[in-house]
C-alpha cells in the first residue's frame, strides 16, 4: 500500500512520475477540454479539521474531473480521536472509500490512519508538512524553467514551517538548492536539514538571518503566512519578530531579474508580502494556486489506478 504522507518516504523517480502525471493531465483537459475518467467507480474520502479553500476545491473538483467522487467530512461529524477512535474511523473506510485525505492539526493522526489502512491515506496539510503544495509549487517551477530543475534556487523567506519542511525535502530529491531565510529560533531543526542533505548525496541546504542574501541567487523566492493556524496567541510577537522578512520590492530588487515569486496562500496582504510584489510581473501566486488542481490529480491518478 502506498500512501503520500510525507516526501522523504518517496524516491525521486516516484515524485518525478507523479509531477510528469500532473503535467500530463493538465495537457490533455487543455487540449481536449477534459480528462478520461480514470477514477469512475472510486470515491475519496476527505476529513477536513482545519479549514480549507485550495485544497477542498482542487481534491474535489480533481476526482470530478477523473470521473470519480469525493465525500467531505466535517471534523464536527466525524470527530477523529474524540467521538470515534482514528482507528475505528479508518477501519470503516477502509470498506467504503477508495482512498482518504486528511487536513488535520497533528501529523501523528495521519500516521495512525495509515497503520490501519489498506487503501491510500493522503495528507492534505498536517503541523509537520505539506507535500501536496510542495508539488504544486515545483510544478510551477517547472513551468518557468522547464522539468529538470537541477541546480535551480528556491529561497524560502520566513517561518521555518511545514511548508519549508516539504519544500526542503522535495527540492533535495531533485537536485535543487534549498535556502532558508528565518530569524533565530524559527529555522528547522538543524539536525533534520543535516540529515535531509546527506540523505541526497550531499543535497545544498543553506540557513540565514538574511532575506536579502538569501534572494540574491534565487530562481523562485517563496514566503508564507508568519501566523499559521494554531499560533494565534503567538501573533503579536511573530509579526515583530518577522517585520524585516517582507517580500517587498526593496527584496526583489536584490533577486535576479528572472525570479518568480510564490506563496503558498492566503496571503495577509501588507504582511508577508506586498501588494505591489504579489500582483506584480515576477509573482506566480495564482498560477501556482491553480496548479493544486494539477498536483492532485498527479497524486490521486497514480494511487488509484
Amino acid at each position: 500500500m502506498t500512501h503520500f504522507i510525507d516526501i522523504h518516504n518517496h524516491t525521486t523517480e516516484w515524485l518525478k512520475g507523479v509531477l510528469d502525471t500532473a503535467h500530463a493531465l493538465r495537457d490533455e483537459r487543455r487540449d481536449r477540454g477534459r480528462n478520461e475518467p480514470k477514477l469512475a467507480g472510486r470515491t475519496l474520502a476527505m476529513f477536513f479539521e482545519k479549514p480549507s479553500l485550495r485544497t477542498r476545491v482542487s481534491f474535489e473538483q480533481a476526482m470530478y474531473e477523473l470521473g470519480g467522487h469525493a465525500i467531505v467530512l466535517d471534523n464536527r461529524e466525524v470527530g477523529l480521536g474524540t467521538r470515534e477512535s482514528i482507528a475505528d474511523v479508518i477501519r470503516v473506510m477502509n470498506g467504503m472509500a477508495h482512498a482518504v485525505m486528511a487536513r488535520v492539526f497533528e501529523h501523528r493522526k495521519l500516521t495512525e490512519m495509515a497503520e490501519h489502512a489498506t487503501i491510500p491515506v493522503i495528507n492534505a496539510l498536517s503541523d509537520t508538512s505539506h507535500p501536496c503544495q510542495a508539488l504544486a509549487d515545483i510544478m510551477t517551477m517547472q513551468d518557468e524553467f522547464g522539468r529538470d530543475l537541477t541546480g535551480r534556487t528556491l529561497a524560502f523567506i520566513g517561518d521555518g514551517n511545514n511548508v519549508a519542511r516539504s519544500l526542503a525535502r522535495l527540492c533535495a530529491k531533485l537536485g535543487m538548492r534549498f535556502t532558508l531565510a528565518t530569524p533565530a529560533g524559527y529555522c528547522l531543526p538543524e539536525d533534520e536539514l543535516k540529515e535531509i542533505a546527506q540523505e541526497n548525496g550531499g543535497a545544498e541546504i543553506e540557513v540565514s538571518d538574511d532575506p536579502f542574501d538569501a534572494v540574491a541567487d534565487a530562481d523562485a523566492v517563496y514566503t508564507d503566512t508568519f501566523v499559521s493556524m494554531g499560533q494565534e496567541d503567538e501573533k503579536a510577537k511573530r509579526l515583530e519578530v518577522f517585520a524585516e522578512y517582507q517580500v517587498n520590492e526593496q527584496l526583489m530588487a536584490r533577486a535576479p531579474k528572472h525570479a518568480i515569486v510564490l506563496h503558498c496562500l492566503p496571503a495577509y496582504r501588507g504582511v508577508e508580502i506586498t501588494d505591489a510584489v504579489m500582483d506584480g510581473p515576477q509573482s506566480r501566486v495564482f498560477p501556482q494556486a491553480h496548479n493544486r488542481l494539477h498536483a492532485q490529480k498527479g497524486v490521486l491518478a497514480t494511487l488509484l489506478t
